[in-house]
């Protein structure tokens, strides 16, 4: 009978629940320099909150030797948006790591989808598309557009993509392609790391006709498509090779790196022998050479 181990143990990045807490209980880590008020980021956050309420729940980490005390993490011209607006309590997430610098460097800000459910939610509570433009900073139009951004996108690829920075662009060019295909796509933008509109376009061209929403036209006076079946199969198989291969040196990247440095490492001091450089001088010109070479890159990144 063998032995199991026990699962391992995942630390969470937040409590469970969020605590609705007085400002008064919350203490900021650094005061906000008198000009901050005045910028535009701070009035557009003021508007925001007056406007469509707090979307984003500021970040704090409970106080070691106070349970009525927490620090704040992250959330400053939030919470002063709502002091200035007479608000006492506001809502929080509970961080487990009081590191405020590993946090903000974790910390993702507000993706396209979840502005869209921002909006849809303020829309639905009746908070006019006009004050909510005026909150945003934005004109009624790209209001307007972006509360209809998952309009024609499959709810499994709306998923896969909730918390990326997926611009509109690419929004608009998925919705060219049936719920199949949009999932395909939203997972190779996912694996790729890229979300541009220019990579959107690439697997629109990749995606064969009977994956499209609308068929392609045919140009004009032609009996034939500008791209044949074949073509957009043949780049659908190189795109999906591509992503192979750079997957493999993704994995890669790391030791063959920590290798290259331990051996440039060993060059320097091997060179820094008079008696070996003259040896490899008079005996391998050739390996001296190469040596030299790789000293004196750069740098290696």
């Amino acid at each position: 009978m063998t032995d199991t181990l026990p699962p391992p143990t995942v630390k969470l990045g937040f409590e469970p629940e969020t605590l609705l807490l007085r400002l008064d209980q919350i203490l900021t880590l650094k005061p906000l320099r008198p000009e901050t008020k005045e910028s535009s980021k701070y009035k557009q956050i003021l508007g925001s909150v007056k406007a469509v309420g707090l979307v984003e729940a500021p970040v704090v980490a409970r106080h070691p030797k106070d349970g009525n005390r927490f620090f704040l993490l992250d959330g400053a011209l939030r919470i002063e948006a709502l002091k200035d607006l007479g608000q006492t309590r506001v809502e929080c997430l509970i961080s487990t790591d009081d590191e405020t610098y590993t946090y903000n460097k974790r910390i993702n800000r507000l993706p396209p989808i979840q502005e869209h459910k921002m909006i849809k939610r303020a829309i639905a509570r009746g908070v006019p598309e006009a004050a909510i433009a005026t909150a945003l900073g934005l004109d009624i139009k790209s209001i307007l557009r972006r509360s209809r951004l998952l309009e024609g996108i499959c709810t499994e690829a709306a998923e896969l993509l909730r918390a990326a920075s997926c611009p509109m662009a690419s929004f608009d060019i998925l919705r060219k392609m049936v719920p199949l295909r949009q999932i395909e796509a939203a997972e190779l933008m996912l694996g790729q790391n890229n979300f541009s509109s220019g990579f959107a376009k690439a697997l629109l061209a990749a995606t064969p006709d009977h994956h499209l929403a609308q068929r392609r036209r045919k140009p004009a006076g032609s009996d034939g498509q500008a791209i044949t079946a074949t073509a957009l199969a043949h780049m659908e198989r190189e795109l999906l090779n591509l992503q192979t291969k750079i997957r493999t040196f993704e994995d890669s990247f790391g030791m063959d790196t920590l290798h290259l440095t331990l051996v440039r490492g060993y060059l320097r001091k091997l060179l820094a022998t008079p008696e070996i450089v003259q040896w490899l001088a008079q005996n391998r010109k050739e390996y001296l050479s190469e040596f030299r070479t790789l000293l004196d890159a750069d740098r290696i990144s």
